[in-house]
């Protein structure tokens, strides 16, 4: 089955292309390394070289989260939680690892979760764009459910569904699949 966001894969690939680039010369290599290696699907061995890397240099913020994209990639939901979490703990001035969870807490649904991170993401880097359009999709999502938490109270309302129709123009169930924001930051 095709990923439900191809956009939201080819964002997380050129934020952490960028991040790579970002780095200095001397590390530069460790990260277009894994990077590389992530983009061509390779991600045992991306993930080797990265824990090789982060087991010199534990606190390093580029590969820890270019591990956390790894592990979103990986399916391994859970660790990158734990790891865009701990960045976020460690580094609260970085917006992407917020983002990044906003990400995962909206594949569960849990859209609360996903808008607190999302708010710090905005509050670290106003000007982030990404953060604000997941923003946006994250209130669309609680509005719907709000719109159909309405609908199920009174049935007679006559204003709720077209709202709750519009809503559902954005984002079809079809091409729904996780429900998560459209765009992560990363690999």
């Amino acid at each position: 089955m095709p990923h439900p966001h191809p956009p939201l894969r080819r964002a997380v690939r050129l934020v952490a292309l960028a991040l790579a680039l970002c780095a200095t010369t001397a590390f530069a290599d460790d990260y277009a390394d894994v990077s590389q290696l992530m983009r061509s699907g390779q991600h045992a061995q991306a993930m080797v070289r990265a824990d090789q890397y982060l087991a010199a240099k534990p606190r390093d913020p580029q590969m820890r989260f270019l591990k956390g994209v790894l592990q979103t990639e990986m399916g391994r939901s859970a660790d990158a939680l734990a790891t865009f979490t701990k960045l976020t703990e460690d580094y609260p001035e970085l917006p992407e690892p917020y983002n990044n969870l906003a990400v995962l807490h909206a594949a569960r649904s849990d859209f609360d979760k996903a808008r607190a991170a999302l708010e710090m993401a905005i509050r670290t880097n106003p000007g982030y764009a990404t953060a604000h359009e997941n923003l946006g999709d994250v209130y669309a999502r609680l509005a719907a459910q709000s719109y159909g938490r309405a609908q199920q109270y009174d049935a007679a309302n006559t204003t709720v569904g077209p709202k709750l129709a519009l809503i559902r123009q954005l984002f079809p169930p079809a091409a729904r699949g996780a429900a998560q924001p459209a765009k992560a930051a990363g690999s």
